[in-house]
């Protein structure tokens, strides 16, 4: 039985945000935690910080919903969320943004539910290719890839977004953790267990008649 979710073909390669794969240091974290306590007290101070976030937000949405308006429209209520639950927001070590795009997530799955429409998920072949080298690095990468859309279908919504944010974002292992919510060492064995259900999946489809 299908996911609610719609596989997107992209010609180019979906953007990645600016900070995805950059190491931000503690001095940077402890200071942004002090933009935060300063938007906590007083919230026309929270401005910078939307200003810094707003562009990565919107197209972690857009790359999961191809639609602008919708995006822009969501993107508003994640700040808006933000903004009203700031108080609640305690510094954990990890970047401001992660807690951000953990709402932008909730965000789209709300929508998606609400509407019953299909969860958008975009690929391209840059990330199929890689994802098919990934479940089986030989030389039946290739011949696999073709079949990917159609098996990352049978995925749980959950485990879809894994396979987005690792293969197609090309998010490192520390970004997926920290907007999950999770730690570094369960997102590799999450993602990890889910390229094997991925890969049962393939041999399934591989040996249907119809699959040739």
């Amino acid at each position: 039985m299908l996911s609610n979710m719609q596989i997107s073909r992209s010609l180019g390669r979906a953007a990645q945000d600016n900070d995805a794969d950059r190491v931000i240091s503690a001095e940077t974290l402890h200071a942004e935690w002090a933009e935060v306590q300063a938007a906590q007290r007083e919230p026309a101070r929270f401005r910078p910080l939307y200003d810094r976030y707003y562009e990565p937000v919107f197209r972690y949405l857009y790359h999961r919903t191809q639609d602008e308006d919708l995006s822009a429209d969501l993107c508003a209520q994640v700040f808006l969320k933000a903004l009203q639950s700031l108080g609640e927001y305690a510094f954990r070590g990890v970047p401001f943004a992660a807690w951000l795009f953990r709402i932008a997530a909730n965000e789209v799955a709300l929508h998606y539910r609400q509407t019953q429409k299909y969860r958008i998920v975009s690929v391209e072949e840059g990330g199929l290719l890689s994802l098919a080298d990934e479940i089986e690095p030989d030389d039946h990468a290739e011949q696999l890839r073709t079949l990917l859309p159609q098996a990352m279908q049978a995925l749980k919504i959950a485990d879809m977004e894994l396979i987005e944010m690792r293969f197609f974002e090309q998010r490192p292992f520390r970004d997926i953790a920290d907007i999950l919510g999770i730690t570094e060492s369960n997102a590799k064995v999450k993602t990890y267990r889910t390229l094997e259900r991925l890969k049962k999946i393939l041999m399934t489809l591989a040996q249907q008649p119809s699959a040739g």
